[in-house]
């Protein structure tokens, strides 16, 4: 059972993941993410990245540093992980890892509500997400060749080879729903169903 956290954003454990390499003020944080690719599975922006850190200085998981002052730039402050920002860390790691999390992806909650729509037409529109797989699946396998020709090690890729195979058995799935859409028997199953519930 997933443990109640004094901060429960994932930017947070990011957060803690880059001040576990080196004290640093949020903007640098904020270029490593993207740098590293990160902002792909972590959604933030410049205003959420500053608010995630304070509140983990107010949880104690965090602590401020020092305070660099630049003639060209605004005063920026520096922040370092405290032994409890550690612990978190490593707990809330072991925990994700370990435990698989109730996720409520925005395509499960239209599956779950696919009724609504004429078969034919979700056969189109699933048919087009199909198109888009495409592209997202293409896009990652070069992301991957890329990153073999580089001589990166598989650690650092290991989230984006996690993508592709959701993205691979998404789209597994979706070329079945959309054949089992077009089965005459299923659709006239369906309609029996629907009509026993009017």
């Amino acid at each position: 059972m997933a443990k109640r956290r004094k901060v429960s954003n994932p930017l947070a454990l990011a957060v803690l993941a880059e001040l576990g390499a080196e004290p640093m003020h949020p903007y640098e944080m904020g270029r490593r993410l993207k740098e590293h690719g990160k902002d792909r599975n972590i959604k933030y922006n410049r205003s959420s990245l500053y608010m995630v850190v304070e509140q983990l200085r107010k949880a104690g998981f965090v602590a401020e540093q020092e305070t660099v002052r630049d003639t060209q730039r605004p005063e920026r402050t520096v922040y370092a992980l405290t032994p409890e920002g550690q612990a978190e860390l490593l707990d809330w790691m072991r925990e994700w890892i370990a435990e698989p999390q109730e996720e409520y992806p925005a395509f499960g909650v239209a599956l779950c509500l696919l009724v609504v729509l004429p078969t034919e037409e979700s056969a189109d529109l699933l048919g087009r997400r199909l198109e888009a797989l495409d592209a997202r699946i293409d896009a990652s396998r070069a992301m991957l060749r890329k990153a073999g020709d580089m001589d990166v090690h598989p650690m650092f890729v290991v989230e984006e080879e996690y993508a592709l195979a959701l993205l691979e058995a998404e789209h597994r799935y979706t070329e079945n729903l959309i054949r089992q859409i077009g089965e005459p028997e299923f659709n006239r199953t369906l309609r029996e169903f629907m009509r026993s519930l009017e």
